[in-house]
């Protein structure tokens, strides 16, 4: 009969021992050093050449999520950088005990993540808490290097000393982060100091300038002039962009929060409301009220606003309940109805169908992930909508990250106008620098206004490529064109030139959303009705270097047709950004495509 392998645990204990001198000399090693996985890969090394193995790895627990990523993997099945539910693997069962395990036998392991085949399937492992201030903060896992080790309490004793060094790597590690981000956060405060300045001077004197000229056309005009009118109309509307302008560009609210604070603007707003619906609306605040950023007073703001239309436009709710909640760490905002609700399928697949519910859904999601915070929406039909949204009060949107600059040129002034405001709404990551129609402003505007992208209408694709050469500009700008049928010339285009991306005119806001900053980020998407179209009627051969992708890879690139990001392809999937990063690359090599769009068509 088959011997069963057998567990063991042992409580935490740092016994001294003789590689006490090796262990005091790494630690010494690790001062001044705060990059994680040098760290963690230099103590892994140690403690597997003292046990006299050559097999381990170094996990990072994040028990409130639920998941484990492998950090570190020496020799183990290479998962380096892949994330793993806390209900699996060795990982699991240590946090599970909350203690050293021993194991005579991998294998005995519940959903561990190692091939049967594998040396290691049969060896003996110890698996180690990483604990700091009595939370798990990771594991440490060492193999023998084959099944006739057994692991002694001695060895788990060294073990777990290494585990106290990876816990003071990972915590100096996230501090030196943080320190890092407020050393970049406050130099972005600075910059932006110098660009409110010099923004305010530049515009302040062109608008000055223009109210210099109004006044001086309006006394050459002839009194009863129908001139006038118009006269007066520019140098109100001059007015205004000046005082706009300035308050923009300080970071201040709009004009329903102007001067007052977000209760006080969200109860006029809501008394504006009232007056034009039979909905229910009340409103409640707890906690201590804080003064929050501009832009986190407007952000919240507008959430709470595009929540409140969509209730009063699409819930048939006849009650909806609006609040306010100061926390410690975060401020709190709820939207709730008793509306007829929607499935909640239709959240999950990516909140931006053609429906205005889901346009105000992805414009909320996005002003929180901008603010750096979390949005929850709950919905089920018959019973109402919940929507709640928290943010960090340190947020003071994404700093770390520019706004990408895009040009949006279109021959049609309906299709530009309407491309303009949907990236306006719907993704705070971009600003939109201008709206040339015709190629001569276009060349113009990219002269003048030097955008880091280009939305382009089909009919200005080729006179656009080639002006080009001729204007002088030689910077390479990713540009996505419009169009609902792109032709096989336009394809073989974008595999030579900076066509990132093509969206069509039935695109809905977050398919253009995800397409213009994909092209951005130097990636390059379809949307799904273009890769549907694209994909009817293409035929390429069984043979090719496609039929040759791993069943992980078909998956990624299925999931890159459809439009996701490499994030949420990691989150479709359970696996790590990187990994998915890694498929692409594998499958770019292996099929020969230049790049995602290539890839995507492939079959």
């Amino acid at each position: 009969m088959q011997q069963l392998p057998t567990q063991t645990i042992t409580p935490l204990s740092h016994a001294p021992l003789p590689e006490l001198d090796r262990i005091t000399e790494l630690a010494g090693g690790l001062a001044g050093q705060f990059e994680l996985v040098p760290l963690l890969e230099r103590v892994l090394g140690n403690a597997v050449a003292l046990l006299g193995c050559e097999s381990g790895s170094i996990s990072i627990v994040h028990e409130s999520e639920g998941y484990y990523r492998k950090e570190v993997d020496q020799g183990v099945g290479c998962h380096q950088g892949q994330t793993f539910p806390l209900t699996e693997g060795l990982t699991g069962q240590i946090v599970k005990t909350r203690g050293t395990v021993i194991l005579d036998c991998y294998a005995s392991v519940p959903s561990g993540h190692i091939d049967p085949g594998d040396p290691r399937w049969a060896s003996a492992v110890i698996g180690v808490p990483i604990v700091w201030d009595g939370a798990v903060i990771g594991t440490f896992a060492i193999f023998s290097n084959g099944p006739g080790r057994i692991f002694t309490a001695q060895d788990a004793s060294l073990v777990e000393l290494f585990a106290n060094h990876a816990a003071i790597a990972i915590m100096n590690s996230r501090l030196h982060q943080a320190a890092a981000a407020k050393e970049r956060e406050a130099a972005v405060a600075g910059e932006r100091e110098r660009a409110v300045q010099e923004v305010h001077e530049t515009i302040g004197r062109s608008l000055g300038a223009l109210l210099l000229h109004l006044d001086r056309a309006d006394k050459a005009t002839p009194g009863g002039s129908p001139s006038i009118a118009h006269i007066d109309s520019a140098r109100v509307l001059a007015h205004e962009a000046l005082f706009d302008a300035r308050r923009t560009v300080l970071g201040l609210a709009p004009s329903g929060l102007a001067g007052r604070t977000i209760e006080e603007a969200v109860r006029l707003e809501l008394d504006t409301v009232r007056a034009g619906s039979r909905t229910g609306i009340s409103f409640l605040v707890t906690g201590e009220p804080r003064e929050l950023s501009p832009v986190v007073a407007y952000q919240l703001y507008m959430v709470i606003q595009e929540a409140v239309a969509n209730v009063l436009a699409h819930s048939r709710a006849n009650s909806c309940r609006v609040g306010i909640f100061y926390d410690e760490a975060f401020v709190r905002v709820v939207v709730e109805d008793n509306g007829r609700g929607f499935e909640r399928r239709n959240v999950e697949r990516e909140v931006g169908s053609t429906q205005g519910i889901q346009l105000g859904l992805h414009g909320m999601a996005s002003r929180i992930h901008y603010l750096r915070g979390e949005l929850h929406v709950d919905s089920t039909p018959g019973w109402g909508t919940s929507i709640r949204a928290q943010v960090p009060y340190s947020s003071n949107g994404d700093a770390s990250r520019d706004r990408w600059k895009v040009l949006v040129a279109c021959t049609r002034p309906l299709v530009r106008a309407g491309l303009v405001r949907l990236l306006e709404t719907s993704e705070p990551s971009v600003q939109v620098l201008g709206e040339p129609a015709t190629l001569e402003d276009l060349t113009e505007s990219v002269s003048l206004l030097q955008p880091d992208m280009i939305v382009l209408d089909e009919t200005l694709l080729g006179p656009y490529a080639q002006a080009r050469p001729a204007s002088g500009d030689t910077v390479e700008r990713p540009v996505v064109v419009v169009a609902d049928q792109p032709t096989d010339e336009q394809l073989a285009l974008s595999a030579s030139s900076g066509i990132r991306g093509f969206i069509s005119l039935s695109s809905t806001s977050a398919e253009v959303a995800r397409v213009v900053v994909a092209a951005a980020r130097g990636d390059a998407l379809l949307d799904g009705a273009v890769f549907s179209r694209l994909a009817e009627g293409r035929e390429v051969p069984q043979d090719t270097a496609a039929s040759r992708l791993t069943a992980r890879e078909v998956q990624v690139r299925n999931l890159l047709a459809e439009g996701l990001a490499d994030k949420q392809i990691a989150t479709r999937l359970g696996i790590s950004v990187k990994t998915v990063e890694k498929h692409v690359g594998a499958m770019l090599r292996k099929t020969g495509a230049r790049n995602r769009t290539m890839l995507v068509t492939l079959r």
